[in-house]
Formats: structure tokens, C-alpha cells, sequence
């Protein structure tokens, strides 16, 4: 079982912290035999590393001599430094060593133990579907023996773990500097092989490998090579390699002279880069399959690695699956990204206010914990809302991603979780329906009105006259937006996204708010929509326009304009059609105005601004997405748009972290003063 990397809560009841500790992650064997025990250690990706690490496994025998049948123990080996854990780099020189001689001796130099975290197996009993805090129990239970003796060198013990409230051990793993925490669901069996959101990696410190690409020639009296070509895999052009950038510290003499002697046994006369890179010295290039651990202070606008140092080679991690680790990570077809709660990119300006900022202004914890209990349970069940409503519900467990393992229940509970937010963007909106009865992968179909369900009561439901409603049916209902019961009963009849008209039902005439949808094409990647989005920006501002953005929540991002009371969908869309037609007119080859997809040029946006008719709809701020990674359609900070965010950092489950964190953004498009259509009209007529 894998941790995604994020920045879950550090306070929760039904959360367990424990540190990360920065080793070698291993599956661990006891099997109890006449006179002892067989004892075997795995890496992650099945290497043995039984014979490096005798003391531990010499310890383990033991310790399993004396048990009633075999176990299987998740942990991490690390290094000791006076009695404590330390980082990889202590291991490196160990992880390598081939004779027995020569790992004798690093015991003595460089000792090490094996921290424990769970347990799989118990004798003949498979503890995978048991709780963690059931398997917590178990380990410790099993392990009491082995970890009585409290010397500073003890080669076997179990990780430290603290329920409920993690801000005490986060400031020491900030003060001691460790890697960071893991954060676990204390309900949450174990899932062998797969990366899950039950386990959530807050990193203090930024490290991660890197793939090795090729090396530079050293500078003066520097021997073997002078630095490092990193690597990451491209995830949006498989099987490239993304230069991200060159190290030439942390190395020592006889660490020079192993890695050159690797480099050189991999040279090759093509670079393994995507696109030239350009290196101070001259470049050799390497057949990419060294892994190298990598400490770095941050990543710069330009996606390079800042001050990056180097701690070791990995040989437990395979070149091919080494990515930026990045809010919402996408590796695994992207399943990590939707699953992932990753460390949020904080809203980096635009002045917005800052309601609902806090945790505590999350209303619905209690709807989110019945939720989650008819789900963990399996059982259909009726929520009991605030206001005394209640609303049935079935079929939480039914995958909606499934490719992500995402089900009903997870999009219950994130509506639930960020209803505060939602609710306000939708309030008295007409509201139209894509459903997906079988999830994603499933046949899909739009519903405009509420047609013969019969939803419990609360559920606001008005009727628009057949002259106004564009769709003209005979006593046509439509369901309203703004309440807690509407936004889950539409979920629970498999709605995933909200998607509300531009204007109210009490003015279904008059549009409060406009969008320019950037929408890109084929071979058209986000750092090119951002720079659309840019230059709208720059023009809005010219004409004195506010202006909120926000991710589509698939590929896309949306800029929408507030309106004056009164103003209509045609005066809307018209100065959309300018604003869009003089943006591509400037700049044809990354913007076009185009409707026919196949005369669009490759590689451009579609500014679409015939998204302002009256019916038609985008997904609202806080909405869910029906795309591949689960996203969310999130509100930005100008200041984001200008430095760099990638749509794939949103997801159901990451977003509402970073809304409680940074706070409504969306209610600047309520607060700001309105565009003056009429002035911008004069001003381009000039």
C-alpha cells in the first residue's frame, strides 16, 4: 500500500499521524522453523535485501523463533544515528555492498533498524481488511517482545503514531527535519499494490528522486564529472524524459568515482532529454536508468529544481516511474491525481476575502460521517440533514472512477464537505443535469428538467414560463439550486457536476455574470491555455473589467466578467464575442475564434464566448467534473494564473482542503463592482 503525496489536515477524529521516515520501504517474512526463523526483506519492487541487513534480520530470527506461525510486517529500514532515525543518505553507502565482509562492516559504521508500521498477515489469518487501528493493534501485540529492549541501537520497533491531533508531531518533524508525516484513515483496511488517499504523505522537506539523463565534464580540479542531468518522465508525452535541471553537490570523492564508473557503463551518444538542453560544460548522455535521491528547496516558474543536492542512487524505484511528485500526482494512468489530497498550491494574490476560510465553517461533518458509515457498512440509509430534512440514499459503494476507485459516496461526502462554498454560486439558479447512472465509463445523459422523480421535501423545484424557459415544455420543472438537500439529491441520482444558468430564477432575463471559455485543442498543452488566459486578463484590465478565473475541472479554464443588474445575455455575449475575437486576432497562433474544430489550427485556444446564451451552462466554482482525474472546477488567484497551476492539482478529494485554506475566491465575482458594457462598448467603437 502507497501514500499519495498531500497536505491532509493536521487535526481529525478518525486520523492517525505517524512520521515518514526516510529509508528503504520493505516487506519483512517471519516464518518460525525448529531452533529459530526464516526470516526474509523485500523492497517495494521485490528486490531482496535480506543479506544487507544482518543485524536486523538476525534480530528478527530471534524474535520469530518464538512465534505461534509466520508473519508478514510493512516497515522501513533507515539508518541510526545516535540511537535515532536519520535520512537515506546514511544508507547509501550500504545499500550497494555485495560481500559479506564489507556489509559486516557498515553494521559497525553505519547501523540501522527496521521500524515497523503494520502487519498483513497474523499467523494464517490474512488482517488486510481489518481497520488500521485493528491492525495497529495486532503489530503491537505481536511485536511486544521483540521491541522490549529500549537501547539506542534496537534493531526492531515500531513507528510512533498519534490519534486525532498531528500538530505536535508536525512541529517536531518541522524542528528535527524529517521528510514529513503519513496520514492515515484509522478505518482504512489495507490495499496491497495500490496508491490510496487512506494514506496521505505531508512532506517537510522537498525531496524526491530523479531519473539520471547524463553527466557534465568536471571543472578544474573536480575529478569524474562536474554535475548531474535530471530527469523526470513526461507525462503527457510517455516514454520522454523532461529535463528538470543539474546537481554537482552531495557527492564525496568515492561517491564521484562508484557513480562515474555507472554513467559510464550507460553512455550513449543520443540524449535522453525531450528537446535541447543547454549545460555550462560539455554533456554526456547516459541510457536513462539510474534513480538518484534528490533534496531541493523548490521548484522555480520554469520547472527547474532550486538548489538541488544530491543524497544517493536508489535501486529501488524504476526510472520509468519517476515523475515531478506534485500537488494531485498523476502517475499510475493518472489514479493518484484523483485520489490524491496533494499539497495544495496556496492562492497566491488577488486580494479576495477570505470567508469560510477556517475548518470550523464546515457545517456538515455529521452528513460526512453518516456518509462514510452506510458506505464502510455497505448499506443504503437516510441522512439526516440540517433543518430536520432527511434524504435517502443507495449505492455509495458504486464506483463512479472507476479507474480511480472513487465511488458515489466519495462525491456524497465532497459536496457535503464543500456545500459552504457551492451553495452560494448556485443559489437560485435553474439547474441542468448530465447523468451518470453508471459512472464515467458509463452511458451518459443530459436531463434540462426535473421530469417524473419525486424528490423528498426540501428539494426546490420551480416552474419557468414556456416563453422565457429555451427549452419550452408544457409545465416544465426545473430543479433550483441553493440548498443542501437539492445539491445532494442530485448527486444521489448521479448529477456530478452543477451546473446553473447565468442568471436567476427570479430574473431569468437578465445575466448576473458572463464566461470566456478557454478551451484547448488538439496538441494544445495548459501552459498555452494559461497564456490565453493571460492575455484576456491584460485586456480586461485595460478596459477597467473585473475578472474571476477559475480551472474547468478538465482541460480548460473559464474567466468569468460580473454584469449589472439588468443586463442581458445578448449584451453579454456581445462583448464576450469582442473581448474573444480581438484576443485571436492579435495572437492567431495560440488563440482562434474558429467554431469548426478541424479548421482550428493545431496547438491553439478556442476562446469561446457562445457559452452566454440563455440555457446553456458551464460547470459552476466548487462543481465536480466527469473527467478522467475527478476534478474540480477551482476558483484562482490572478496572481496563480501568472506563475503556474496545473488543473490536475484539483480534485474531489485535495480540493477541499485548499477552499478551507484559502477561502471563497468565487464570492469576488458577487462583490466586485460590475463591468460598464456601455463604456467598453464606446471605448472599441473609438
Amino acid at each position: 500500500m502507497l501514500a499519495t503525496l498531500a497536505e491532509p489536515p493536521l487535526t481529525g477524529a478518525g486520523l492517525v499521524f505517524e512520521p515518514k521516515y526516510d529509508g528503504i520501504r520493505a516487506l519483512v517474512h517471519v516464518a518460525p522453523r525448529r531452533g529459530g526463523a526464516d526470516v526474509r526483506l523485500w523492497s517495494r519492487l521485490g528486490n531482496d535485501k535480506t543479506a544487507q541487513f544482518p543485524s536486523i534480520v538476525r534480530a528478527l530470527e530471534r524474535w520469530g523463533a518464538a512465534l505461534g506461525g509466520p508473519v508478514l510486517l510493512d516497515g522501513e529500514i533507515v539508518a541510526l544515528v545516535d540511537g535515532k532515525p536519520a535520512g537515506f543518505q546514511r544508507l547509501q553507502g550500504r545499500i550497494h555492498l555485495t560481500s559479506a565482509r564489507d556489509v559486516e562492516s557498515s553494521e559497525k559504521s553505519q547501523p540501522a533498524a527496521l521500524i515497523a508500521f503494520d502487519i498483513l498477515r497474523d499467523g494464517d489469518e490474512d488482517v488486510r481488511g481489518l481497520p488500521l487501528t485493528g491492525r495497529r493493534a495486532r503489530l503491537e501485540k505481536v511485536l511486544r517482545k521483540a521491541t522490549r529492549t529500549r537501547t539506542g541501537a534496537q534493531p526492531i520497533r515500531i513507528s510512533e503514531q498519534i490519534a486525532a491531533d498531528g500538530r505536535a508531531l508536525h512541529a517536531r518533524a518541522t524542528r528535527e527535519g524529517w521528510e514529513g508525516l503519513i496520514v492515515k484513515e484509522a478505518r482504512a483496511p489495507y490495499q496491497s499494490g495500490r496508491r490510496s488517499p487512506a494514506w496521505r504523505k505531508l512532506k517537510v522537506v522537498r525531496q524526491q528522486e530523479f531519473v539520471i539523463g547524463g553527466w557534465t565534464e568536471p571543472r578544474q580540479t573536480r575529478q569524474h564529472f562536474g554535475a548531474l542531468l535530471l530527469g523526470v518522465q513526461d507525462e503527457d508525452s510517455p516514454g520522454a524524459l523532461r529535463y528538470v535541471g543539474h546537481t554537482g553537490t552531495g557527492f564525496n570523492q568515492k561517491e564521484l568515482a562508484r557513480v562515474s564508473a555507472l554513467l559510464k557503463a550507460r553512455e550513449t551518444r543520443v540524449s535522453p532529454f525531450a528537446g535541447r538542453i543547454r549545460t555550462n560544460e560539455p554533456a554526456h548522455w547516459v541510457t536513462p536508468e539510474l534513480v538518484a535521491e534528490i533534496r531541493f528547496t523548490e521548484w522555480t516558474n520554469d520547472q527547474k529544481l532550486r538548489h538541488p543536492v544530491y543524497l544517493g542512487l536508489r535501486d529501488d524505484k524504476r526510472a520509468a516511474d519517476v515523475v515531478k511528485e506534485a500537488p494531485a500526482a498523476r502517475a499510475s494512468g493518472r489514479r493518484e491525481a484523483a485520489r490524491s489530497t496533494a499539497r495544495e498550491r496556496e492562492a497566491r494574490g488577488g486580494g479576495a476575502p477570505r470567508a469560510l476560510k477556517h475548518a470550523d465553517k464546515s457545517p456538515n461533518n455529521a452528513v460526512v460521517d453518516q456518509l462514510r458509515a452506510l458506505e464502510d457498512a455497505r448499506k443504503d440509509g437516510t441522512l439526516e440533514l440540517p433543518g430536520g430534512l432527511r434524504l435517502p440514499v443507495t449505492n455509495l459503494a458504486k464506483p463512479f472512477w472507476p479507474k480511480l476507485k472513487l465511488t458515489k459516496g466519495d462525491l456524497l461526502r465532497y459536496y457535503a464537505e464543500v456545500a459552504p462554498f457551492i451553495l452560494p454560486a448556485v443559489a437560485d439558479r435553474p439547474l441542468v443535469m448530465k447523468r451518470f447512472p453508471n459512472g464515467i465509463d458509463g452511458k451518459a445523459f443530459y436531463q434540462q428538467r426535473s421530469r417524473q422523480e419525486h424528490p423528498p421535501a426540501g428539494v426546490r423545484i420551480e416552474t419557468i414560463a414556456d416563453d422565457i424557459d429555451p427549452i419550452s415544455e408544457p409545465d416544465a420543472r426545473r430543479f433550483i439550486g441553493g440548498a443542501l438537500i437539492t445539491l445532494l439529491y442530485m448527486t444521489q441520482i448521479a448529477a456530478i457536476s452543477q451546473d446553473p444558468w447565468f442568471s436567476r430564477v427570479q430574473s431569468p432575463l437578465d445575466a448576473d455574470y458572463v464566461a470566456i471559455d478557454l478551451d484547448p485543442g488538439e496538441g494544445t498543452t495548459f501552459p498555452t491555455v494559461l497564456e490565453v488566459a493571460r492575455l484576456v486578463h491584460d485586456e480586461l484590465a485595460l478596459l477597467k473589467v473585473p475578472s474571476v478565473p477559475k480551472t474547468s475541472g478538465s482541460s480548460g479554464l473559464h474567466i468569468y466578467i460580473p454584469l449589472a443588474p439588468g443586463t442581458t445575455y445578448e449584451s453579454g455575449m456581445l462583448f464576450c464575442q469582442i473581448v474573444a475575437t480581438v484576443i485571436a486576432s492579435r495572437h492567431p497562433k495560440i488563440a482562434t475564434v474558429e467554431r469548426t474544430v478541424r479548421a482550428r489550427r493545431k496547438g491553439t485556444v478556442y476562446v469561446d464566448y457562445l457559452q452566454n446564451i440563455l440555457g446553456k451552462t458551464l460547470a459552476t466554482a466548487y462543481s465536480a467534473r466527469a473527467s478522467d482525474y475527478a476534478g474540480v472546477s477551482t476558483p484562482l488567484g490572478w496572481k496563480e494564473v501568472f506563475e503556474d497551476i496545473d488543473p490536475r492539482d484539483f480534485t474531489i478529494v485535495n480540493a477541499p482542503a485548499r477552499f478551507k485554506k484559502v477561502g471563497d475566491l468565487w464570492a469576488t465575482l458577487r462583490t466586485s463592482k460590475p463591468a460598464d458594457l456601455e463604456a467598453v462598448f464606446r471605448k472599441y467603437a473609438r
